[in-house]
């Protein structure tokens, strides 16, 4: 696990800050308004950690920010700091899950899809066109400027891009600013969005209860971290003890296997039912 840095060392980047600033309803739509470049009117109040899921059965996933606006609308944000090399797939697979949840069972009007824009914002180029934006929608290969018009964007922001005369110099400006989220670069941007943006996280940095809670989420961390370890050490243990039962099985006996080990003779036996399997 990186080393621990300070509440008011983080980043918008970083997933706890980010979380906490976008619970404001106004900082969600200072982003949205900056990286679409639109006046977004929010229907409900922003969800941060939203848990989606088909089923029981299937996986679940987070999603960092979760709003709906006016013209019902779906935006889904999520903050990225780490290539995990899999974030094509990964938002195709929001995309999917998200728009399993939209019509009620036994609609079949498809029309009355939302539509729904995810968006990914990274401090790394994912493409390496050195673009800050990267927007895709379907598009027909034979006819490229015939689009599907399925009402689904997916859009890759990378904070550190080097054309300029591609976006607005606000959206620049945002980027910079969740990458290194501090006074001084708040002072260097003209946008007073941002600057309003950077006065409602300072009161997150400030504040005692979001400290408690950054305390509090990261021992949380550690636990789950020593309890994967921990897990994967007594896998090992098994991997192991199931390799000398399989060698020793052949020459000695259940009872003399088990004294060799220091086992119980029943985890021997259940270790050989398992590799006569």
């Amino acid at each position: 696990m990186n080393q621990k840095k300070s509440l008011k060392e983080l980043n918008l980047l970083d997933k706890f800050l980010f979380d906490e600033a976008m619970d404001d309803p106004e900082n969600v739509k200072i982003m949205l308004d900056i990286i679409l470049s639109q006046k977004t009117k929010l229907k409900h109040p922003p969800q941060t950690e939203k848990e989606q899921r088909t089923s029981t059965d299937n996986r679940q996933i987070r999603l960092d920010v979760y709003a709906i606006d006016e013209d019902d609308v779906i935006y889904e944000v999520e903050a990225q700091k780490e290539n995990t090399h899999n974030l094509p797939k990964r938002s195709r697979l929001y995309q999917g899950i998200i728009d399993s949840k939209l019509l009620p069972p036994g609609v079949v009007d498809f029309n009355l899809l939302n539509e729904v824009l995810i968006v990914l914002i990274m401090p790394f180029d994912l493409f390496g066109y050195g673009l800050y934006r990267y927007t895709f929608h379907m598009r027909c290969e034979e006819v490229p400027e015939l689009k599907l018009n399925d009402g689904a964007t997916r859009i890759f922001l990378n904070t550190r891009g080097k054309h300029p005369e591609l976006v607005s110099p606000e959206l620049i400006e945002l980027l910079k600013y969740m990458e290194r989220s501090t006074d001084e670069v708040s002072r260097e941007c003209k946008s007073k969005r941002i600057q309003e943006m950077h006065r409602r996280v300072c009161q997150i940095k400030a504040s005692e209860k979001a400290e408690v809670k950054y305390m509090q989420t990261w021992e949380e961390k550690i636990l789950i971290k020593q309890a994967g370890i921990a897990e994967g050490e007594q896998i090992g243990r098994l991997k192991e003890k199931t390799e000398l039962v399989k060698k020793l099985s052949n020459k000695f006996s259940i009872e003399q296997i088990a004294e060799m080990l220091e086992i119980d003779i029943s985890e021997v036996e259940k270790i050989i039912k398992e590799i006569a399997k």
